[in-house]
């Protein structure tokens, strides 16, 4: 086998990158497409480092478990080009830490290859021989404070590993954690060094194809967090028939004892080895490890010292117990030292020891215990927080907190009367720490608590939290998620296996679960409308990433409602929201309507949605007859634009909210007939293709109806709703493609002169279709959130509110009408609340907006 020679760099590089080819045929890569040997994957590593340059460069590479990250950063190590290695999900990170460092090659992920981007032709930069790779600390993801790592560091780290573990070339290990993490690269690392195969896959334990890969692959090991364990009690994992495993490994923070213990025992019935696990980022991944006979008889301790390495306990002021020290650290993996700036990367080696900051003690059997820390830094799913940076922060908005916690939780005492808004502060906490929200406790006192001294107690303020119920993994337990749907759906007989869909829930009600959802598991999982509530489950952890998605329909119900007012008000011109959501509200419909639930109960649903839309707009049309404004009884009935169509007065305000009415009344009346529900059932893309077929004949006036401008509108944009029907019944790209060719052949032509209005409504119906999220983040996610929840009273009160402030100043009156319609939902809701009959009749959830005809 002829292998390209690597580039000739002076320097050093990384001896199990650089030598992958002498593992031969050896099985490398197992992924879902099929093997990679050992020569294939070396064949393309070297193919790949001549694209990264003949002189040292830094390189910086968005770690994934994909095999051509892997390549990539192979390529990189065995040419001796030092790796910024960031979170290949975060895309704020890659571009922070471009700024920061400025690199010379960046290499950038996409479905059609990744793209290798030379900056310049040299390196900007003075690089340190040594230098091999620099990783995040825990928990400082997009910090330009950079761990600097060696090649022996690397190397060291690797074989330590290898030896304790005892892998062998016939072991695969799955990839459970990501690569960009030091825990996970550690795996990758120590693994090839020994010619051991890879099952490399981006998938979680808790999915059902993680397991049939690793079955099929003959899997014989993987690595997890303390989270991971709690999804592998959730999956089944301990009734799993697995033959090939060999042992699993633990770290990335403190499993707690009697899950350590229940571990141990369950790997000894089961024939494989538990392998707890202590180590930091500082020291390239492992100090310590617990010999896995000793892992039941002693779950607490974190073990020896790896291969190569040596602990000593200094003596601190703050060990309250003899024999108790900081926990200090050498060997060969402790780090070169840190970096904060590009210069740094030219400095050698300024750290000889690693102080963890751990308070420890030596038991008499020979193995270490962690008996707390030195500062009052936490570890948390195996990101650092500092509780004081926490009440920094809460103090800047006014609140006077406590905070303390411990490896699994951080808790937060805040000043406050029960029955504040925990939640909020709470929110505040996990956008500022990155942690998931069950992470996160908040308890509002009269008085923070104190000791005889004065000085705060924060051992008190751990204890408010230890009798608290133990939270699910999913992040909310499942009386709390019950709690939720029952509050928001207004609905007393909610179970653990219900689901949003289930209880009859609707685009109405759809913003707030999603969003408070959000906030309690951290990610709004996919289907979680169709998802029983016991199944409800948070990803596994991962460096802190601020991105999230934000739902399209969400985002466009978001924007046109601001696009709505903003038009009338003449503040800018951007037409055409009211159209677009005909079909959001379709589309709404298919998902949310059309369940498998018998025909009775769709029908019944069906007719509480457009009494939820009902009447909220005429309760508000009576409210503005009774201050002026120029409604008559067809606006509170709902009946102007059915008996005045050519009207062009502000009678025409609610003719959206009219439409939608009628159309889903005929859609109830339809579905109401058995052989129409049986039909749905079994063409659920083909009858919404019949009836956008059917609203065609209108839209184009082919059925000798009156001029457009002498009917209700309903009956001329029936079409756009029954697109949005078909958008969210389609399964398949040729699916999408109809709907969408559909929607380019109808819109342009139905606003005559107004091309840029007939875009509008194209792109957002193309983003409906082919989008279903869009990326976003957690402050936009509320903002779009509150918007889209309060749409209806938006609509409702703005034709009332901004005429006031019009004069004065437009950015403010669209400013206010908006806020007015928000407080309006707000107080709207918790009247309701106080009045259950009614709220069950009329739950005033604002969600669709409402616009206005033909000026929208």
């Amino acid at each position: 086998m002829t292998l390209h020679p690597a580039p000739l760099i002076s320097g050093k590089t990384l001896p199990l990158a650089r030598d992958l080819a002498v593992h031969g045929d050896r099985t490398a890569l197992i992924t879902s497409d099929g093997e990679i040997s050992y020569g294939q994957l070396a064949e393309r590593v070297a193919d790949t480092a001549p694209r990264l340059g003949t002189g040292r460069r830094l390189v910086l590479l968005p770690g994934a478990n994909t095999v051509e990250a892997l390549v990539v950063l192979l390529a990189a190590l065995a040419a001796g080009h030092p790796v910024l290695l960031v979170p290949g999900d975060h895309p704020e990170a890659v571009e922070a830490m471009t700024v920061a460092y400025d690199p010379d090659v960046v290499v950038h992920p996409g479905p059609a290859g990744w793209r290798i981007e030379e900056r310049r032709t040299g390196s900007a930069h003075v690089l340190h021989p040594d230098l091999a790779m620099l990783l995040s600390t825990s928990g400082s993801t997009g910090s330009p404070k950079l761990v600097r790592l060696s090649y022996e560091n690397l190397q060291a780290n690797a074989e330590s590993i290898a030896t304790y573990l005892g892998i062998r070339d016939t072991d695969r290990a799955a990839t459970t954690l990501p690569m960009h993490y030091c825990y996970g690269l550690s795996v990758v690392h120590s693994h090839l060094l020994r010619g051991a195969g890879l099952v490399l896959t981006g998938l979680s334990v808790a999915d059902t194809c993680f397991w049939d890969l690793f079955r099929a692959a003959r899997g014989t090991a993987f690595a997890g967090v303390p989270y991971t364990f709690d999804l592998l009690d959730r999956v089944g994992f301990a009734g799993m028939d697995l033959p090939h495993l060999r042992y699993v490994t633990q770290a990335g923070g403190r499993l707690a004892p009697e899950r350590v213990a229940h571990y141990a025992e369950l790997g000894q019935r089961r024939g494989w080895d538990l392998v707890v696990m202590y180590g930091q980022t500082e020291a390239t991944a492992r100090m310590a490890y617990l010999p896995p006979e000793l892992a039941a008889a002693h779950p607490e301790a974190i073990g020896v010292p790896v291969p190569g390495g040596s602990f000593s306990l200094e003596p601190v002021e703050e060990a309250a117990e003899e024999g108790v020290g900081e926990l200090v650290y050498n060997g060969p993996n402790v780090m070169l030292g840190y970096a904060s700036t590009p210069d740094d990367l030219a400095l050698g080696r300024t750290v000889d020891t690693l102080r963890t900051g751990d308070l420890a003690r030596r038991t008499a059997e020979g193995l270490y215990e962690i008996v707390g820390r030195r500062s009052r830094f936490l570890k948390i799913l195996g990101l650092r927080i500092d509780p004081r940076q926490v009440e920094v922060m809460l103090e800047r908005h006014g609140l006077s907190t406590l905070c303390a916690g411990d490896d699994e939780r951080l808790v937060v005492a805040v000043v406050g009367k029960p029955g504040g808004d925990a939640r909020r502060i709470r929110r505040r906490v996990v956008d500022e720490c990155g942690l998931p929200a069950r992470s996160v406790r908040v308890h509002l006192l009269p008085d923070l608590p104190r000791l005889p001294s004065g000085k705060p107690d924060y051992e008190a303020v751990r204890s408010l939290d230890r009798t608290a119920d133990r939270t699910l993994a999913d992040g909310a337990d499942g009386e709390d998620l019950c709690a939720l749907y029952a509050r928001v759906l207004d609905r007393p007989d909610v179970t653990p296996d219900s689901t949003f869909v289930g209880l009859g829930g609707d685009s109405l009600s759809y913003v707030e679960v999603s969003l408070r959802l959000e906030q309690r598991l951290g990610r709004l999982p996919a289907s979680w409308h169709t998802t029983p509530i016991r199944a409800l489950r948070s990803p596994e952890p991962k460096p802190p990433s601020r991105f999230r998605a934000l739902e399209t329909s969400v985002a466009l119900r978001a924007v046109a409602i601001v696009c709505i007012v903003g038009s009338h008000i003449r503040l800018f011109e951007i037409r055409g929201g009211a159209h677009l959501l005909l079909a959001v509200a379709g589309f709404n419909f298919a998902r949310f309507l059309l369940t498998s639930a018998e025909r009775r109960e769709r029908v019944r649903r069906t007719g509480r949605s457009i009494a939820r839309i009902a009447l909220p707009c005429m309760a508000w049309t009576v409210f503005a007859l009774l201050i002026g404004a120029d409604y008559d009884l067809s606006n509170v009935l709902l009946l102007h634009n059915a008996l005045f169509p050519q009207d062009m007065g502000p009678g025409i305000h609610l003719w959206f909210v009219e439409a939608l009415v009628y159309i889903l009344l005929a859609a109830l009346a339809l579905l109401a007939l058995p052989a129409v529900d049986r039909a749905e059932r079994r063409f659920p893309y083909g009858l919404p293709l019949i009836l956008v077929a059917i609203g065609l004949l209108t839209r184009y006036e082919l059925v000798g109806l009156p001029d457009r401008s002498q009917i209700t509108d309903a009956v001329t944009v029936f079409w756009l709703f029954a697109l949005g029907w078909a958008a969210a019944k389609s399964r398949t790209t040729p699916h999408r493609l109809l709907v969408t060719l559909a929607a380019l052949a109808t819109v342009p032509g139905f606003f005559p002169g107004e091309p840029r209005r007939e875009a509008f409504v194209v792109i957002g119906f193309v983003l409906l279709v082919w989008f279903p999220t869009l990326p976003s983040n957690p402050r936009v996610n509320q903002v779009a959130g509150l918007l889209a929840a309060s749409s209806l009273s938006i609509y409702l009160t703005h034709w009332q509110i901004y005429p006031i402030l019009d004069d004065v100043s437009e950015p403010l009156s669209l400013v206010t009408a908006v806020l007015f319609g928000i407080g309006y939902a707000k107080g709207t809701e918790r009247l309701m609340r106080k009045v259950p009959p009614l709220s069950r009749l009329v739950p005033v959830r604002p969600g669709l907006p409402r616009f206005r005809r033909r000026s929208t």
